[in-house]
């Protein structure tokens, strides 16, 4: 399963990650691509919507992420965002990378492909 995240509104981007958390709970192996607007939820030092509890559960954008990252769930930025910022990989939370055009289209390419886009 591929999410590709771009939206920069926070309940859209805790509800595509708890989505996602659902998938994993049931087998699952999803992938999340962040870009554009969302590839702030991978930052450091994110914008403060990023960490700014939502409800029902008090649960943030990136902390979603994280506790998804814990569990085993590859993040990675598209292969522009940091071309077209004005800082590089270090300012990337630890455990996210920066994904690979080829290998993302092997995962559009699989025969059970799914790809999520919020």
């Amino acid at each position: 399963m591929q999410l590709i995240l771009t939206s920069d509104s926070p309940e859209t981007q805790l509800m595509a990650l708890v989505l996602t958390k659902a998938a994993l709970d049931q087998g699952a192996t999803p992938h999340i691509l962040l870009c554009s607007d969302a590839g702030a939820l991978a930052l450091k030092t994110p914008p403060p919507a990023a960490t700014t509890p939502l409800a029902p559960k008090g649960m943030s954008p990136q902390g979603m992420l994280e506790n998804l990252m814990a569990a085993g769930v590859q993040v990675d930025v598209c292969a522009i965002y940091l071309p077209n910022r004005p800082f590089g990989e270090e300012a990337l939370l630890a455990g996210i990378g920066v994904a690979s055009p080829a290998d993302v289209a092997t995962r559009f390419m699989g025969k059970e492909a799914a790809v999520l886009t919020f």
